[in-house]
């Protein structure tokens, strides 16, 4: 099953009644498409479940990330989504080409992020545009947000 985990209690807040979950994430995911045609998304016992067509494993990764850090979203199902050639599973999308996740601790900052997984602080930026569909200001991340750390670039 290709499951994103997530901390349930964090998260923005989009919806206040289950029956508004799905509408609300979906929405919130159309806002900014990372790449995934067709999107529809269904909401059940704190598991979001996706479904569409991929443009690429990255696409779909930003997708789960994007209605994982939901506020009451404890996973993400991508099973449902149609994966572009080459992909061999939905499984193996959460780790497509050495993407790495990293879960927000409190005192982080992109840039501490950045030293500790490149080395340089002033790779920061990076580790921002690989997540511009979850963190929409560098300086307003949070503690428990789940970000990609993608391979850096040479």
């Amino acid at each position: 099953m290709g499951l994103f985990d997530f901390i349930k209690d964090i998260g923005h807040r989009l919806f206040t009644e289950e029956g508004q979950a799905a509408r609300k994430i979906e929405e919130h995911i159309n806002t900014a498409n990372p790449g995934i045609k067709n999107l529809k998304v269904d909401y059940r016992n704190a598991t979001v479940y996706l479904s569409g067509e991929a443009e690429s494993a990255e696409a779909l990764q930003k997708a789960a990330l994007m209605a994982g850090n939901v506020q009451g979203v404890e996973a993400v199902n991508v099973d449902g989504v149609k994966l572009p050639p080459g992909i061999a599973s939905p499984q193996a999308v959460e780790s497509y080409e050495s993407t790495e996740y990293y879960i927000i601790q409190s005192g982080d900052t992109l840039s501490k992020i950045a030293q500790h997984f490149y080395g340089d602080a002033s790779q920061y930026n990076q580790i921002f545009q690989a997540n511009r569909e979850v963190i929409k200001d560098a300086d307003k991340i949070f503690p428990g947000q789940k970000i990609r750390i993608p391979v850096q670039k040479k």
